[in-house]
Protein backbone atom coordinates (compact mmCIF):
# COMPACT_ATOMS: atom_id res chain seq x y z
CA UNK A 1 0.00 0.00 0.00
CA UNK A 2 1.42 3.22 -0.86
CA UNK A 3 1.49 5.86 1.67
CA UNK A 4 1.62 9.88 1.57
CA UNK A 5 3.70 11.50 3.99
CA UNK A 6 3.82 15.22 4.47
CA UNK A 7 6.66 17.58 5.64
CA UNK A 8 7.68 20.95 5.58
CA UNK A 9 4.69 22.52 7.98
CA UNK A 10 5.20 24.92 10.75
CA UNK A 11 4.54 28.54 12.31
CA UNK A 12 5.31 31.41 10.24
CA UNK A 13 4.79 35.30 10.13
CA UNK A 14 2.03 36.76 7.79
CA UNK A 15 4.08 37.32 4.33
CA UNK A 16 6.29 34.60 4.82
CA UNK A 17 6.80 31.27 3.31
CA UNK A 18 6.57 27.68 3.39
CA UNK A 19 7.41 24.54 1.29
CA UNK A 20 5.38 21.67 1.98
CA UNK A 21 6.45 18.64 0.79
CA UNK A 22 4.74 15.15 0.02
CA UNK A 23 6.74 11.82 -0.73
CA UNK A 24 5.22 8.45 -1.79
CA UNK A 25 6.37 5.62 -0.80
CA UNK A 26 5.95 3.92 -4.38
CA UNK A 27 5.37 4.97 -7.87
CA UNK A 28 3.58 7.46 -8.91
CA UNK A 29 3.76 7.77 -12.76
CA UNK A 30 0.28 5.72 -13.24
CA UNK A 31 -1.39 8.31 -10.85
CA UNK A 32 -3.58 10.71 -12.52
CA UNK A 33 -3.09 13.52 -10.49
CA UNK A 34 -1.87 14.79 -6.52
CA UNK A 35 -3.18 17.59 -4.76
CA UNK A 36 -3.01 19.55 -1.76
CA UNK A 37 -6.27 20.36 0.53
CA UNK A 38 -6.59 21.99 3.84
CA UNK A 39 -9.00 21.97 6.41
CA UNK A 40 -9.70 23.98 10.17
CA UNK A 41 -11.10 22.36 12.48
CA UNK A 42 -14.81 21.18 12.33
CA UNK A 43 -14.67 22.74 8.39
CA UNK A 44 -15.18 21.21 5.06
CA UNK A 45 -11.84 20.19 3.21
CA UNK A 46 -10.89 22.76 0.87
CA UNK A 47 -8.92 21.93 -2.23
CA UNK A 48 -5.76 24.41 -2.71
CA UNK A 49 -3.91 23.33 -5.71
CA UNK A 50 -3.48 20.02 -8.25
CA UNK A 51 -1.12 19.07 -10.96
CA UNK A 52 -1.69 16.55 -13.50
CA UNK A 53 0.69 13.93 -13.24
CA UNK A 54 1.61 13.60 -17.00
CA UNK A 55 1.74 16.74 -18.39
CA UNK A 56 2.52 18.93 -15.37
CA UNK A 57 -1.04 21.06 -15.63
CA UNK A 58 -1.84 22.51 -12.90
CA UNK A 59 -5.11 24.13 -11.25
CA UNK A 60 -5.25 26.44 -8.32
CA UNK A 61 -8.97 28.32 -6.44
CA UNK A 62 -8.79 32.15 -6.62
CA UNK A 63 -7.87 31.83 -2.75
CA UNK A 64 -4.42 30.93 -3.40
CA UNK A 65 -3.61 31.67 -7.46
CA UNK A 66 -1.10 33.77 -7.59
CA UNK A 67 0.96 33.02 -4.17
CA UNK A 68 0.96 29.23 -4.18
CA UNK A 69 2.93 26.71 -6.67
CA UNK A 70 2.49 23.21 -6.78
CA UNK A 71 5.26 21.03 -8.34
CA UNK A 72 6.21 17.95 -8.60
CA UNK A 73 9.59 16.08 -9.02
CA UNK A 74 8.39 12.66 -10.90
CA UNK A 75 12.03 11.21 -9.95
CA UNK A 76 11.65 11.18 -6.58
CA UNK A 77 7.66 10.32 -6.38
CA UNK A 78 7.19 13.45 -4.43
CA UNK A 79 5.06 16.76 -5.15
CA UNK A 80 5.67 20.68 -3.09
CA UNK A 81 3.35 23.03 -2.53
CA UNK A 82 5.42 26.47 -2.24
CA UNK A 83 4.03 29.11 -0.63
CA UNK A 84 4.39 32.48 -0.66
CA UNK A 85 2.75 35.77 0.71
CA UNK A 86 1.16 33.72 3.28
CA UNK A 87 -1.90 35.58 5.15
CA UNK A 88 -3.30 34.47 8.74
CA UNK A 89 -6.18 32.92 6.62
CA UNK A 90 -4.10 30.32 5.54
CA UNK A 91 -3.65 28.82 8.64
CA UNK A 92 -5.03 25.15 8.88
CA UNK A 93 -4.21 21.73 8.76
CA UNK A 94 -2.34 20.89 5.01
CA UNK A 95 -3.12 17.45 3.51
CA UNK A 96 -1.18 15.70 0.41
CA UNK A 97 -3.56 13.63 -1.90
CA UNK A 98 -3.41 11.65 -4.87
CA UNK A 99 -5.94 10.59 -7.69
CA UNK A 100 -4.41 7.24 -8.16
CA UNK A 101 -7.28 5.80 -10.54
CA UNK A 102 -9.05 9.50 -12.16
CA UNK A 103 -11.97 9.35 -10.34
CA UNK A 104 -11.64 10.78 -6.97
CA UNK A 105 -8.69 11.76 -4.79
CA UNK A 106 -8.36 8.32 -3.05
CA UNK A 107 -5.11 8.40 -0.90
CA UNK A 108 -4.38 10.28 1.78
CA UNK A 109 -1.22 11.92 3.58
CA UNK A 110 -1.77 12.56 7.84
CA UNK A 111 -1.82 15.89 7.44
CA UNK A 112 1.05 18.80 8.19
CA UNK A 113 0.04 21.71 10.26
CA UNK A 114 0.52 25.50 8.95
CA UNK A 115 -0.11 28.66 11.07
CA UNK A 116 0.40 32.28 10.31
CA UNK A 117 0.87 34.94 12.94
CA UNK A 118 -0.43 38.22 11.91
Amino acid sequence: QVQLVESGGGLVQAGGSLRLSCAASGRTDSYYAMGWFRQLPGKERDFVARIMWSGGRTYYPDSVKGRFTISRDSAKNTVYLQMDSLKPEDTALYYCAANTRGIVFDLWGQGTQVTVSS
